[in-house]
């Protein structure tokens, strides 16, 4: 933390320009390029969805992070980490692979706009395989900041199963609230499945639902801050938000991206554990 120089790592489901533009994606492509450009250092993590061209983004394999297998429900999955660059930055993003879960032509819905059976399981996945390769890295953030309901599981995680791993041991896991992006169900094993045989029903509940407003609660409540969008988020999200008296809320305004989160992400850290 040397001259208030951050780690900040960025978990995202989507991200522009690799994905059609939306709320989610250009914040995810605006925010770690402002938090850069402020001297932090900076990494990104997204999923390699099969409408990202990987020649046209010049993506390329990582053997030396590739080979892990990410276990859910006894089936192992094998996890490639792909790597690319953002024109006219710096920045790299890491590009979370597996042939079942993501080579479609869609992103979450079928051509016939039915939501994927699977999303329980590709969340699960992209959520450990996320954490499993930040692990692989040997990267020690300072902050997480999550973004996009697919992302919802780490906070979980971290306060959980990989709260004594030294990788994240002092890091503080920010989660970013947007307007429901499903009306669906994750379905009705998700939180067994989400559990990988380690953690409590009681750590689970706030996702027990398994749609939008449950994957939003369940995050807000793991998490050690929150940042708020201007519009259209659910009102139980909200009243549990609200519920959460000591939560560090941002509202997001988006003036000056860099100055904006970089205050909160000091803030953040200034507080006790």
């Amino acid at each position: 933390m040397e001259n208030n120089r951050k780690k900040v790592l960025f978990i995202s489901s989507e991200m522009s320009p690799f994905l059609e533009s939306t709320n989610l994606g250009d914040i995810s492509r605006q925010l770690p390029e402002a938090i850069q450009e402020k001297d932090n250092e900076v990494r990104i993590l997204v999923p390699r969805f099969g409408v990202i061209n990987e020649r046209r983004n010049r993506l390329h394999e990582v053997v030396r992070l590739s080979g892990m297998n990410i276990t859910i429900d006894d089936n192992d999955n094998p996890l490639t980490i792909k790597v690319a660059s953002i024109p006219s930055t710096k920045m790299q993003v890491y590009f979370l692979d597996n042939e079942d879960y993501f080579h479609r032509k869609f992103v979450y819905k079928d051509k016939d706009n039915k939501f994927y059976a699977d999303n329980d399981e590709r969340t699960i996945f992209f959520c450990k395989g996320a954490l499993e390769t930040v692990k692989k890295l040997g990267w020690y953030p300072d902050i997480i900041h999550c973004q996009g309901w697919m992302t919802s599981l780490i906070p979980l995680y971290l306060k959980t199963i990989y709260k004594d791993e030294p990788v994240f041991k002092n890091a503080k896991v920010v989660y970013s609230v947007f307007e429901n992006s499903f009306g669906e169900s994750l379905g009705e094993d998700f939180t067994r499945k989400a559990s990988l045989n380690h953690i409590t029903d009681e750590e689970l509940e706030p996702f027990q639902n398994a749609d939008c407003t449950s994957m939003y609660i369940g995050a807000i409540t793991h998490s050690d801050a929150v940042v708020k969008f201007k519009s259209g988020i659910d009102p139980n999200v909200i009243d549990h938000l609200q519920s959460l008296g000591d939560k560090l809320i941002l509202e997001h305004k988006g003036d000056d991206l860099g100055d904006e989160y970089v205050q909160f992400y000091e803030n953040v850290l200034a507080r006790n554990s």
